[in-house]
């Protein structure tokens, strides 16, 4: 299994492919990421990726795997990504 791509290496891609310099790729990429994290609390969604949304979570009761002791977990607010069937259908092979 190869390494996932380190953010440099992406950068040179997209600049490569779109033949646009690497400085101008970065900004978009920081600018993309800093709208995101703005505009999670409204769905931000990436077309053809997915969407970033964020999740209510209700309290619950857990238990310690150290102990066994059963604790309550309290309610919460997470961000989880959701991702678009395009890139479902892109990504993984059809058997």
């Amino acid at each position: 299994m190869s390494k996932s791509m380190t953010k440099s290496q992406i950068e040179d891609a997209i600049a490569k492919e779109t033949g646009a310099a690497k400085k101008a790729v970065k900004e978009v990429l920081a600018s993309m990421a800093n709208l995101a994290y703005k505009e999670a609390a409204n769905a931000f969604t990436i077309p053809g990726i997915g969407k970033l949304v964020l999740v209510n979570r209700q309290a619950r009761t857990g238990r310690n795997p150290r102990t066994g002791e059963t604790i309550q977990i309290p309610a919460k607010q997470v961000v989880k990504f959701r991702i678009a069937k395009a890139c479902k259908d892109a990504v993984l092979v059809k058997k």
